[in-house]
């Protein structure tokens, strides 16, 4: 399996969905299940920080009469 911390946010997303169906599936056992969860955990909040610091770099250029201002999205 590739590195969680390889992969890009629809990657991760992708992975993280596939985690969702096997665990609903209720095919594993206890021990494949957690191992399965903790992976799901990891991915979710590699998915939480991709978001958040892809919010901080966000920024809207606004055109003003003192030329162009950056300003940061809210």
């Amino acid at each position: 399996m590739e590195n969680e911390n390889n992969f890009n946010f629809e990657d991760a997303m992708k992975k993280l969905e596939e985690i969702a169906n096997e665990l609903e599936k209720n095919d594993l056992d206890l021990d494949s299940s957690v191992s399965k969860f903790e992976e799901g955990m990891k991915l979710s909040k590699q998915c939480s920080k991709m978001l958040e610091d892809a919010e901080k770099r966000i920024s809207i250029l606004i055109n003003t009469e003192d030329g162009i201002v950056e300003e940061d999205f809210e």
